[in-house]
């Protein structure tokens, strides 16, 4: 039995392109056929820790962290729909969509991954996020979120008001950021070789090749 390749995934629910950048790792997976010998960890990273509970429109969000022209978050938008598009993902951009606090979707994700549940709970937020036009700050919707893959809702909920779950999430956030993790995806194999950012298909494949081949 061969050691499996550990990829650690430092994302937030949130973020276009980490959704972009785990949709094509997984292609270049499926694609190879390697999907036994990989196991997929997500850590958290909070792109807006300091939101506020009624979350900030994401148009006025973009143009005061970023200084971005509404023309350039369109066409931002448009890339990331197209290249949504080619993996099978919809993003489904609007003028009044708001970017919301994540800490509690993380406290969520943490509890999944007893269950091996974490990668179909991330892909259900980020699907209700960004495809379903919900906000993933609230609890009804986190709730649907954990029933819709068949997680017990009611234990994974009473997590969000457990002190030492919080400290869980906000002390992985700053262990990953000690070790100089300022940008999500990145994406580390092994805890060892790092890439960042949404990489191509065929750019995952050979590393995935190369670090299963080292194996």
């Amino acid at each position: 039995m061969k050691d499996k390749l550990k990829i650690d995934i430092v994302s937030d629910v949130v973020c276009p392109w980490c959704t972009i950048g785990y949709k094509r790792l997984e292609k270049a997976i499926l694609e190879l056929g390697v999907e036994d010998q990989i196991e997929i960890e997500w850590q958290p990273f909070e792109l807006n820790p300091q939101m506020p509970i009624e979350g900030q429109n994401v148009q006025e969000h973009i143009a005061e962290k970023y200084g971005s022209t509404l023309e350039q978050q369109k066409a931002s938008q448009e890339n990331m729909a197209e290249a949504g598009e080619e993996l099978g993902f919809t993003f489904d951009y609007f003028d009044d969509m708001r970017m919301v606090n994540t800490l509690e979707a993380h406290v969520l994700l943490e509890y999944a991954k007893a269950f091996n549940k974490q990668t179909e709970l991330k892909m259900r937020l980020t699907a209700s996020f960004f495809s379903e036009r919900k906000d993933v700050s609230d609890r009804a919707v986190l709730k649907q979120a954990l029933l819709d893959v068949g997680l017990n809702a009611d234990e994974a909920l009473a997590k969000l008001d457990d002190d030492d779950a919080r400290y869980e999430v906000k002390s992985k956030e700053a262990y990953w950021q000690q070790l100089g993790v300022s940008s999500v995806p990145t994406i580390i194999f092994n805890r060892k070789d790092a890439v960042t950012g949404a990489q191509p298909v065929d750019v995952f494949k050979q590393v995935l090749t190369e670090l299963l081949a080292a194996k």
